[in-house]
């Protein structure tokens, strides 16, 4: 990072190191995007959940339609793309701001970011966002950054072929997303509020999703109730099937448990972390073969950009905490800072465009940066 000169001020130097970060995306051959900053809330609820209503700035047309403004630039720029190249490969990045509401820092900051459509290529593709997104990172921050890499695909590869009970299966994803214990993770669910359900669970037992939908959206409607805490009718209905399941003994068999409790232990230098994962393989004659290859080969491209894959650190434990990412996932963040937040994060999410209108899955991956954070690091150096 360039030294301020005399007389800059912080907005002046704000200003500068974000010109000169978009300034690498796009030299990198990532066309700068500029979606519109008012958008259909629509999208957003739909990927995730009327949890996010609480943290979107919305309006309403004199349609009645709720618009919000832009609170991130993935399903923008996935949108504009869906619109215009749907199934081609295009490279984009932007810059600008996004307005979300969070605890502590402004409601409206700056995030830059590219995003990688088409390509077959999976894993070069993966590396080059990857190296892409933290060059320029690194050379807008000036100082050190901790990366950590994940692979949510082989994680649902393994799951998929211990042929986990649906219930589980959805428990198991959601709670690795979010980062959750060990113990909460298999932990069998208790209701919120401490009340009986047991009528109601009752009632469910054996019932398919679209019934327990229909029963749980008709005894809302009864009561005149649209939602509940922020969950649509269909989100309780769900959280009341996964009780009845577990209730009427779906339970998780132990030796699955164990299996999913190895490879959730498994971190360190991807290296070392592909062997310990061919090893369990090995051992419990589970076929990640294909999974593992294209891990290793991800990891290959990574080197050959230049990056020392002993500076990253793989968790099999991590996951970035939306539910769209299918594959590599990775973050990065300040060493110097105690908050844990990350500068950049990213990964692909080869599913998304198919939910937001593409007649089928496209490949895509993509990685944010977030400017308010380069700033307070640039600030120290």
């Amino acid at each position: 990072m360039t030294a301020p000169s005399q007389g800059q001020t912080a907005k002046d130097q704000t200003a500068e190191r974000e010109s000169a970060l978009i300034a690498r995306l796009v030299a990198a051959g990532y066309v700068r995007a500029e979606p519109s900053i008012l958008q259909p809330a629509s999208v957003f609820l739909d990927q995730s959940g009327e949890d996010i209503r609480g943290r979107i700035y919305l309006t309403t047309d004199a349609s009645g339609a709720e618009y919000c403004l832009r609170p991130e630039y993935t399903i923008p720029v996935c949108r504009d793309y869906l619109a215009s190249a749907a199934g081609k490969p295009a490279a984009f990045s932007y810059l600008g701001p996004v307005f979300r509401y969070r605890p502590t820092g402004p409601v409206e900051f700056n995030q830059a970011g590219l995003e990688s459509f088409g390509r077959t290529d999976r894993e070069a593709a993966d590396a080059e966002i990857f190296t892409v997104a933290l060059e320029a990172a690194r050379a807008a921050h000036g100082g050190s950054l901790a990366v950590r890499i994940g692979d949510t695909g082989l994680f649902t590869r393994l799951l998929d072929i211990l042929n986990l009970p649906p219930v589980w299966l959805r428990r198991i994803r959601r709670g690795h997303a979010r980062g959750q214990s060990l113990d909460a993770l298999f932990a069998l669910p208790e209701n919120g509020n401490g009340g009986d359900h047991s009528g109601v669970l009752a009632a469910l037992e054996g019932t398919d999703k679209q019934g327990a939908r229909a029963l749980v959206e008709d005894l809302l409607s009864i009561a005149g109730i649209s939602s509940v805490s922020g969950r649509t009718a269909g989100e309780i209905a769900e959280r009341f099937l996964e009780q009845a399941s577990l209730k009427a003994g779906s339970a998780l068999a132990a030796e699955k448990r164990v299996v999913i409790e190895r490879y959730l232990a498994i971190a360190g230098n991807p290296d070392d972390a592909a062997q310990q994962l061919r090893a369990l393989a090995d051992d419990t004659k589970l076929d990640l073969a294909a999974a593992l290859d294209a891990f290793e080969a991800r990891l290959g491209f990574i080197a050959a950009r230049g990056f020392d894959i002993g500076e990253l650190h793989f968790s099999a434990r991590f996951g970035r905490n939306l539910d769209y990412y299918t594959g590599f996932v990775f973050e990065a963040q300040d060493r110097s800072r105690s908050d844990n937040r990350p500068i950049v994060g990213g990964g692909r999410y080869d599913g998304l465009l198919k939910t937001l209108g593409a007649s089928a899955d496209i490949p895509a991956v993509g990685a944010a940066i977030w400017c308010d954070r380069l700033d307070v690091a640039g600030a120290k150096a």
